[in-house]
């Protein structure tokens, strides 16, 4: 049985971005006004470590939230080095950033592999150079196909974010972006639908009637075929949709708090349907962690299911692994 890798996250908003891209303000995502200082670093592990069920054999020290080896290289140095005495003394299993894809060369990595740093995670976005430049990234699809030669030849994990709904992008973009991403065969991906923030230019552009926002439908619709295309392919999805937003700053677009319980519920009714015959009364058994998905919130799946003629009870059952459904005749 694999155990649940864990991060202890430690935000750096918006510190070393060379670009303001068209859609973000970290402060408002997540939440962090000022920048955290090496005893921040150190605080936050021995508060994850004094905690219950602590597994040091699968927690990294997650640098997330802005452009981590973009940063000043002795604010990056001071929180690698508070960072790595924990990987030392194995504390933690290792570190992973998040960076922008032009921001990566060997020099980096070579310092990145000497501290501890174990998972690097590029913020690619989208793989179509137009919907780049319009939503001033400042780096090219090309940037992050070399960076994630170099990550991988240098022995890292790559994970790599990209996003949906963006200004300029379209389905057939973003699929094709998904599909680049499973060529440079990440271990992981972060799929992020686009969310108007006050202050950005994402919002001018919405209040001028330039960008039109994904619906929550549209975005769900859509990420649970990446989820799907990226499943098929052995790449693992470790967050669908923000972890949390200043709701204060919320304008427009897909924000929901339980955005990936729900394209995780549109998979499950999707290979439901694909597994019905006639018109009937069926019982679906699932693994006792899926029977919520199943269902769906507030009973969604059940209910169209029976719209569709299939008036279906759901039972779990502990033999049953993995996203399995056992389907017969109620």
């Amino acid at each position: 049985m694999s155990l649940r890798h864990s991060n202890i996250s430690v935000f750096v908003p918006h510190v070393g971005c060379p670009n303001m891209c068209s859609f973000c303000d970290q402060r408002h995502i997540t939440g962090v006004k000022s920048v955290p200082q090496a005893q921040d670093v150190i605080n936050a592990v021995n508060t994850a470590i004094s905690s219950k069920n602590y597994n040091a054999e699968t927690t990294e020290i997650a640098f997330f939230g802005g452009s981590f080896t973009a940063i000043n290289r002795n604010y990056m140095l001071s929180l690698l080095q508070a960072a790595y005495s924990f990987v030392k003394s194995k504390s933690v299993k290792g570190i992973r950033i998040s960076t922008r894809p032009d921001a990566i060369d060997e020099e980096i990595l070579g310092l990145l592999k000497e501290y501890g740093v174990t998972s690097i995670e590029l913020g690619a976005q989208s793989m179509d150079n137009d919907v780049l430049i319009k939503n001033n990234r400042g780096h090219t699809a090309q940037d992050v196909i070399k960076s994630s030669g170099l990550i991988k030849r240098y022995g890292f994990s790559l994970g790599l974010q990209m996003m949906t709904g963006l200004y300029g992008d379209s389905r057939e973009k973003t699929i094709k972006t998904a599909n680049d991403i499973i060529e440079l065969a990440p271990e992981t991906v972060r799929i992020y639908p686009t969310i108007v923030l006050k202050g950005t230019t994402l919002a001018a552009l919405y209040s001028d009637g330039h960008y039109k926002p994904q619906t929550i439908e549209e975005a769900v619709d859509l990420c649970t075929e990446l989820l799907n295309a990226f499943g098929a392919s052995g790449i693992r999805v470790i967050r669908l949709g923000l972890h949390s937003i200043d709701t204060s700053a919320y304008v427009a677009g897909p924000w929901h708090p339980a955005f990936s319980e729900l394209c995780y519920s549109r998979v499950f009714l999707r290979k439901a349907i694909n597994l019905l015959d006639d018109a009937g009364d069926y019982v679906l058994t699932v693994s006792p962690s899926n029977v919520s998905k199943m269902i769906g919130q507030s009973r969604e799946n059940i209910i169209k299911l029976k719209e569709m003629g299939y008036n279906c009870k759901v039972l779990s059952d502990k033999s049953i692994t993995d996203d399995g459904i056992y389907i017969e005749r109620g």
